[in-house]
């Protein structure tokens, strides 16, 4: 990171358009991951990122990969724009007299920053699993009702028409039903996916952002943090993809035919390890390193870099 300060409407300004360009860029690999996820054994739909996002384009259309997109493009300013600046709020509080860090005060710092920001991830994230999820649920409906028409003697089957929900339905419906709780629902997973998440990747950014620097003093190349920004997001997204299945199944108020239903983390844990294996842990694993590397890789240089600086290093002057 370079010394030069950044004031903090700056900082938020520059993580808000981080975030708003990546979440354009990934969104409907995002969608995959959370189908994959969501998706039981005995009920699978889809068989990969691919085989989902085709299947997703026959059924919905185009714009069926951008389900709960609208959420994600409202709150995701908020979000990277508290995840960022407060890394860098506590990275500075614990450093002395301008000493470098240890990796200890890093992992603390990115520690503090993950738990800020789920402020905002939570209710961003229940809300936009309902939408992501709920093609899935239909398809799953539709194929089983035309399997109970082939299978009827009476040779008829009543077709199934989903009933489309928006962002602000389903907001009203669990303010109204269970108050503002309602919204945090899977806080406690949501912590636990977050806060390991930060405390990997920021020590880990920090430091391979610094092989890039030819002094102290000088920036990174915006390659070096656009590259070290994906290797670190994709690294410590792998490695939480755990905590990211739990939560995704213990947010998702809908569920498909005969599928699970938790009353927590252990007992999701418990049922998945037991009917499903642990491999079912790294369910779209890949899906989410590849939305992720790619997330962090832009927001770090639009962050680090800054806005206008990134603009004039793409385009630069001409001399006369």
């Amino acid at each position: 990171m370079a010394d030069k300060q950044i004031s903090l409407p700056a900082k938020l300004i520059n993580g808000g358009i981080a975030g708003l360009i990546g979440v354009t860029c990934v969104f409907p690999i995002d969608l995959a991951k959370t189908r994959l996820q969501n998706q039981q054994n005995g009920q699978r739909m889809y068989a990969s990122m691919s085989d989902c996002l085709i299947k997703t384009i026959r059924s919905e259309g185009y714009f069926g990969m951008y389900r709960g997109a609208a959420v994600n493009l409202t709150l995701v300013t908020p979000e990277k724009a508290i995840k960022l600046a407060a890394n860098d709020f506590f990275r500075h509080h614990l450093s002395k007299d301008g000493k470098k860090l240890t990796l200890l005060k890093e992992m603390l710092a990115g520690c503090g920053a993950g738990t800020c920001q789920v402020i905002v991830t939570t209710p961003m994230e229940m809300l936009k699993i309902q939408l992501q999820d709920a093609g899935r649920i239909a398809a799953q409906k539709k194929l089983m009702a035309a399997q109970a028409q082939i299978s009827s003697s009476a040779g008829a089957a009543e077709s199934v028409v989903e009933r489309r929900t928006t962002a602000t339905q389903i907001t009203r419906e669990l303010l109204r039903s269970k108050g503002i709780a309602g919204l945090y629902k899977g806080l406690g997973a949501t912590l636990l996916r977050d806060v390991p998440f930060s405390i990997v990747y920021f020590p880990l950014f920090a430091n391979l952002n610094k092989l890039g620097q030819k002094t102290p003093d000088v920036k990174a190349p915006f390659y070096v943090s656009f590259l070290s920004g994906c290797l670190a997001g994709s690294t410590a997204a792998v490695a939480v993809n755990p905590c990211d299945v739990i939560k995704t199944r213990l947010q998702s108020l809908q569920r498909g035919v005969n599928e699970d239903t938790y009353s927590g983390i252990l007992d999701c844990a418990r049922k998945i390890w037991q009917k499903e294996g642990p491999m079912a842990f790294l369910k779209g694993a890949y899906c989410r390193a590849l939305v992720i590397a790619p997330l962090f890789g832009i927001a770090q240089v639009v962050y680090f870099i800054g806005i206008a600086e990134f603009l004039l290093d793409l385009f630069p002057k001409r001399r006369n």
